[in-house]
């Protein structure tokens, strides 16, 4: 796939998240398949019981509970002692990982200028629920010197940089920064990446992967050690409609931006009815692999609405409501 000619390169929270969209999922929120127990009371309602403000239940007094809990109104009816019961709310952990590897600087509209939208947006809507919310560049620096500012970590192997225990509105511009400071570029070391993050990442939630996953080394190994430790792996296919549907013709040399590796191919009408083949069977295996695993895969052209993706898409799967 061409790289993008002039590709948008994001440089406030505007031309990530505008007005409109920030309107339309300020009333979404993140959501877990599992029961967490976070570090801190947070905003997402959890079905153990706690000491909230909302009643759940009752049950009954056994020696040593709190007498402060006591129902006394259903003493006074039965003359038996019931403990009142509330629904308790526990922090929300949401990491986002980004893959910056050079492959996804292509297509139009540009596939990495859609995933920064979309990991502002899953930010946004994880900062304003005041859930705790890191993210994660992940890739291999061409240059020296691509992290080191104040809000940022030092980079281990495959890891560009990264942001972590943001909480609060407030912090929504901190995160548009770091989002924007961000370029595709080098290879992937995805299998190191998701070592560094399954050992450095904190808490209890959910983890949204975006990448195109066309990973020489293969994805396998990777999100394999995503999984279990207490978080929800959902992983979003970001593809650009020429990858879908190629609309170059002839004898090309074509080179790989990530290794350098060059392929001298003719294109024809029986050589792009077997690449779209081989892609289909390469999603569909993807999918495969994310199903038997208690991971869930999305897949998504990089002309879809952010607004539809979130709305729509996102929330029918669950990961928001």
């Amino acid at each position: 796939m061409q790289r993008t000619e002039n590709p948008t390169r994001p440089a406030s929270l505007e031309q990530l998240l505008d007005s409109r969209l920030i309107a339309r999922v300020s009333q979404l929120e993140v959501s877990s398949k599992k029961i967490f127990a976070g570090k801190l009371k947070g905003e997402r309602r959890s079905k153990k019981r706690g000491e909230s403000v909302e009643f759940a239940d009752h049950r009954p007094y056994v020696s040593g509970d709190d007498l402060r809990h006591i129902d006394w109104n259903i003493f006074g009816r039965l003359d038996k002692l019931f403990l009142k019961l509330f629904l308790e709310e526990e922090d929300l952990c949401l990491h986002v990982v980004l893959d910056c590897s050079e492959s996804h600087d292509c297509g139009t509209p540009n596939k990495f200028f859609y995933m920064q939208q979309v990991a502002m947006s899953l930010g946004y809507i994880g900062l304003v629920n005041l859930n705790r919310v890191a993210m994660t560049a992940i890739g291999t620096p061409t240059t020296p010197g691509l992290t080191g500012s104040e809000s940022r970590e030092p980079a281990p192997t495959g890891v560009l940089s990264a942001v972590r225990d943001l909480r609060g509105r407030r912090r929504t511009q901190e995160l548009a920064s770091w989002i924007c400071s961000l370029r595709p570029e080098g290879g992937s070391s995805f299998t190191e990446a998701c070592k560094r993050i399954a050992l450095s990442r904190r808490g209890k939630g959910v983890m949204v992967v975006l990448s195109d996953f066309f990973i020489k080394e293969g994805y396998e190994e990777g999100l394999r050690l995503l999984m279990g430790r207490g978080y929800d792996v959902f992983c979003l296919q970001v593809l650009s409609p020429q990858e879908l549907e190629p609309d170059i013709t002839g004898d090309l040399r074509l080179r790989d931006v990530e290794d350098g590796d060059y392929a001298e191919v003719t294109i024809s009408a029986p050589l792009l009815k077997r690449y779209k083949a081989n892609l289909a069977a390469y999603c569909d295996q993807l999918r495969s692999f994310c199903g038997t695993r208690d991971m869930t895969l999305l897949t998504v052209r990089s002309d879809t609405p952010v607004d539809v993706l979130l709305l729509d898409y996102l929330r029918r799967r669950g990961v928001l409501r």
